[in-house]
C-alpha cells in the first residue's frame, strides 16, 4: 500500500471496536467510580457526563476532583492535568510515523479517541506491518473506549454505590496487566528492551523520589531521548 492512498476502512473500525470490548468494559466501571465522585463533589450528572464525553482522560478527571471546590484553582489544575497526560507527548510521537499520511480530519479525529489500550494494540499491529489493523484498532477501539467511559460515568449516579472502590476487587491491575502483556508481546530487539528499560528505571526513581505525577512525564521524556540516542534503522522507501 502507497502512503499517498491510507486512509481509514470501515471494517477495520468495526473489528477495531469489537477487540476492545473487553478491556472497555473494565473503563467502565471505572467511569462508573468517577461518575459517583463527581456526584459526590457537588457536580451535576449532565456536568460529570459531558466532561467525560468531551476531556475522555480518567486519570486527569480524577485528578481534577481532588482540586473541586467553590473557587476552583486554575493554574493548579492545569498543571495536574498536563503532568497526568503527559504520556499523550509519547503517544503522539509514535504514532505519527504511521498516521502522517491519513487526510487531517482523519487523522485529528484519531487522536481525539487514542488512549493506552488502544495504542498499544495498535502498535504491536504496525510492528507487524499490519497498517489498517491498526488504524481500525486506533479509532474503533478509541470509540468503544471513550464510549463505555461515558457511559459508565453516567451509570456511576445510579450504580456507583455497588461500585465505588474498583481497586477493592483488583479491577485498577486490569489495565496495567493489559499494558505489561502488549510490551512483552511486542518486539523485543535489543534497542525497543533499552527504551523500555530506561524509561521504566526513570520512572520508577521518580515515583519514588520526585513529587506525585512526575513519574509519568520523567518515564516518557526519558524512552523519548534513548529513543533518539539509539535513533532509528528504518529509513522510509
Amino acid at each position: 500500500m502507497h502512503t499517498s492512498e491510507l486512509r481509514l476502512e470501515i471494517p477495520w473500525i468495526q473489528q477495531g471496536f469489537i477487540r476492545l470490548i473487553p478491556i472497555s468494559i473494565f473503563v467502565f466501571v471505572f467511569g462508573a467510580a468517577f461518575g459517583l465522585a463527581a456526584s459526590q463533589e457537588g457536580l451535576s450528572e449532565s456536568a460529570s457526563v459531558w466532561m467525560s464525553t468531551l476531556v475522555f482522560a480518567g486519570a486527569s478527571q480524577f485528578g481534577v476532583l481532588d482540586l473541586w471546590g467553590t473557587s476552583v484553582p486554575v493554574v493548579p489544575l492545569a498543571i495536574t492535568v498536563f503532568a497526568i497526560n503527559a504520556r499523550h507527548l509519547l503517544i503522539g510521537a509514535t504514532l505519527y510515523p504511521h498516521i502522517r499520511d491519513l487526510n487531517p480530519i482523519t487523522r485529528y479525529s484519531i487522536m481525539l479517541v487514542a488512549s493506552d489500550a488502544n495504542w498499544a494494540m495498535s502498535m504491536r499491529a504496525f510492528s507487524q506491518n499490519k497498517i489498517q489493523e491498526g488504524l481500525g484498532l486506533l479509532f474503533g477501539g478509541g470509540i468503544a473506549l471513550w464510549a463505555f467511559w461515558a457511559l459508565g460515568t453516567w451509570a456511576g449516579f445510579y450504580l456507583g454505590n455497588t461500585i465505588n472502590n474498583p481497586s477493592s476487587f483488583g479491577f485498577d491491575m486490569v489495565m496495567g496487566c493489559f499494558l505489561l502483556t502488549m510490551v512483552l508481546e511486542g518486539n523485543k530487539d535489543t534497542k525497543t528492551s533499552m527504551i523500555w528499560f530506561v524509561a521504566g528505571g526513570a520512572s520508577l526513581a521518580a515515583y519514588l523520589y520526585l513529587p506525585e505525577n512526575s513519574h509519568v512525564i520523567v518515564g516518557a521524556i526519558s524512552g523519548g531521548v534513548m529513543g533518539i540516542i539509539l535513533g532509528d534503522n528504518k529509513h522510509d522507501d
